[in-house]
């Protein structure tokens, strides 16, 4: 059978979606913040017992969860957090989630990213200038979906494998875009064993707060900065 053969090309994709619905199935309440808390000296124990290899393994796990959009993504980053620190968490937490974001991408755009690309590439009328559209704004798109709090990380990671962006501007604009939020988390669970010791919870919903939601909007402003430029100079080709 050829490399090239339809269902071999899916096949990461239909893995990955496997695995998501196992996951869901599987680990449902198992990634907790309370699964955390009754864990909490197993975890710094493996941690200082081995200090480089917990890194790996943390990286890996963040990697998996993040490429079969396990839920509770949230938690593992207040765990690195908790672990590692704000730093040297957040590059971790920034690591593990790109890592993930582009095995996703990968499995997207091998199964149905190219040819998707490829049929608006020939298309007419709307669709093809809605794809040229995107080609010609690239990477303020790519930056703007990551910064808003509001698109869900698993279609921040799979819309430009349907649309055709390169490798590259998904790796770097997925490794900075992520950068506020993992920050802002990641201090969150540096802070988790003081929350532990006075049995409260942590504050997930920290991210809409007006000191972290209105800078997060105005990066997502400077993203679609050069795109509005454009529209006023008359020189979008969407129009």
């Amino acid at each position: 059978m050829a490399l090239s053969h339809p269902f071999l090309r899916r096949m990461p994709l239909i893995l990955i979606v496997l695995g998501v619905v196992a996951a869901a199935w599987l680990l449902r309440g198992v990634v907790s913040f309370e699964t955390l808390k009754q864990n909490r000296d197993a975890l710094i124990g493996y941690r200082d017992a081995a200090p480089i290899l917990s890194v790996a393994v943390f990286i890996g796990i963040y990697a998996m969860a993040t490429a079969f959009s396990i839920p509770g993504a949230t938690i593992i980053t207040l765990t690195g957090g908790f672990l590692f620190n704000t730093f040297p968490g957040a590059l971790f937490n920034i690591t593990g989630a790109t890592i993930g974001a582009v095995i996703l991408f990968l499995a997207a755009r091998w199964g149905l990213g190219d040819r998707l690309a490829a049929k608006m590439d020939v298309s007419q009328g709307r669709v093809k200038k809605i794809k040229e559209g995107i080609d010609a704004n690239q990477w303020s798109m790519l930056f703007l979906i990551r910064l808003v709090p509001a698109v869900p990380f698993f279609v921040a990671n799979l819309i430009p494998a349907f649309v055709g962006v390169p490798l590259h501007r998904f790796v770097v604009s997925t490794a900075l875009g992520i950068v506020p939020g993992a920050v802002v988390y990641t201090s969150v669970g540096a802070g988790l064993g003081a929350v532990f010791d006075r049995g409260g919870t942590p504050d997930l919903g920290i991210i809409f707060e007006p000191a972290v939601f209105w800078p997060l909007i105005g990066l997502s402003c400077l993203a679609v900065l050069p795109v509005i430029i454009k529209m006023i100079r008359g020189k979008d080709i969407t129009q």
